[in-house]
């Protein structure tokens, strides 16, 4: 858990001076700053989609994911989770055209998707090992400072979700222990689990730059179902 509360603390504040900074910055400036970070994010996409050995398994993935995750509609669980939190957290960040529901999913599913969080909170639960963690935490604490100067203060209760999704796999990978077996960037089934968080990444970017409106979050299962297909066609083989 070393390296979610690392991560927790530097998306906290580089998110306090996001806030404080995008109050007194110009609208033209905030555009630009949201633009300059949603294509960044399209790069970090293009380079985490490529990753795959296999297209057809990030492929099968994302339209397996997408189905399970409208029927269980976890965008609108989102969605209805960060309007709670709007709901009794408006009176912190007073009136603030900028959403706060908005900011909470997008900041939340930037941080949470991707090779780093699930490899690194592996590594943490299994061996102890923060690196990967610590080196997410300083890029995810450049980011929260950017997205809380454009999107708004919203930014800072995503640390709930890196709290309960990062922190609760490193408990997972701590009780299960060796049993996972060896575990590093280029095994099968994190390639292809990358690829598919890649695929996801590219939809937050689209959606950042407003180019597309991408459910994403209905996508999430697909970042469970990559290692699945993986570990199966093993079996078969």
């Amino acid at each position: 858990m070393t390296g979610t509360l690392i991560n927790i603390i530097t998306v906290l504040i580089g998110g306090t001076l996001g806030t404080f900074l995008g109050a007194r910055l110009p609208e033209k400036i905030r555009e630009t700053v949201m633009a300059a970070v949603g294509l960044v994010v399209l790069v970090i996409g293009f380079e985490m989609a490529l990753s795959s050995q296999n297209i057809l398994i990030p492929m099968f993935s994302v339209l397996i994911g997408g189905v399970i995750g409208e029927m269980m509609r976890i965008e609108d669980g989102l969605n209805a989770f960060g309007r709670w939190l709007e709901e009794r957290t408006q009176h912190w960040f007073g009136e603030d055209e900028r959403s706060v529901t908005r900011a909470f999913v997008t900041a939340s599913l930037v941080f949470c998707v991707g090779p780093l969080t699930v490899l690194g909170a592996i590594q943490d639960g299994l061996t102890g090992d923060y690196q990967l963690l610590a080196v997410k935490s300083v890029l995810d604490g450049f980011t929260s400072l950017a997205f809380a100067a454009t999107l708004g203060p919203g930014v800072l209760l995503s640390v709930i979700t890196l709290l309960l999704y990062q922190g609760g796999i490193s408990l997972l990978a701590m009780a299960f222990g060796t049993a996972m077996g060896e575990v590093t960037r280029t095994t099968p089934w994190v390639l292809e689990m990358t690829a598919a968080g890649g695929i996801l990444v590219l939809g937050i970017g689209l959606g950042l730059l407003e180019i597309k409106r991408v459910r994403v979050g209905n996508l999430l299962p697909a970042v469970l179902i990559a290692p699945l297909i993986v570990v199966l066609l093993a079996w078969i083989r």
